[in-house]
């Protein structure tokens, strides 16, 4: 059984230095804020590329429910925000063929080209990151990675919210 963390600051498996989770936390943000800045001259928010990024990374429509849980906010955020995108001409909703009470996103071609861009200049910012780590390092960080992920999406982990559904 993993320790607890106590309040000197020990933490779970022997790491006094830091906690993981707040490790990770703090490298996404940053990871992110990089990401924005270099983003910064196309003129979109954090949260219209981060969409248009989702839907892209995706390649196909993803409903409104799967989406949100994807970016981390709540269904009026993602319905206003979609709002927006869909006035500037960046994507549409539609009705799901297979359930009509879900709404599909989907990319417009204006969008399909800035999301490709989008991509690049993340695939570019991931690539400097990740330089000088070792295959091994970065195998095994996946892996953990991974391994996170899964329990937090078994029914009997620690779960954010819930993809299925509309």
């Amino acid at each position: 059984m993993a320790k607890t963390t106590t309040p000197q600051g020990n933490t779970a498996k022997g790491f006094p230095e830091e906690r993981f989770g707040a490790l990770l936390h703090e490298v996404a943000r940053r990871w992110r804020g990089a990401l924005d800045t270099r983003l910064k001259p196309l003129g979109l928010s954090q949260a219209k590329w981060r969409t248009l990024f989702y839907l892209q990374m995706h390649d196909a429509p993803l409903n409104q429910k799967t989406l949100a849980n994807l970016l981390g906010v709540e269904g009026p955020t993602l319905v206003g925000l979609l709002d927006r995108l869909g006035r500037e001409g960046w994507l549409t909703r539609r009705e799901d063929q297979a359930d009509r009470r879900c709404k599909d996103v989907v990319l417009l071609p204006k969008a399909r080209e800035t999301a490709r861009h989008i991509q690049g200049i993340a695939f570019d910012l991931e690539n400097e990151l990740l330089q000088g780590i070792s295959r091994e390092d970065l195998a095994a960080c996946m892996r953990v990675m991974q391994l996170l992920r899964a329990r937090m999406l078994e029914p009997t982990g620690v779960q954010q919210g819930d993809d299925r559904g509309c």
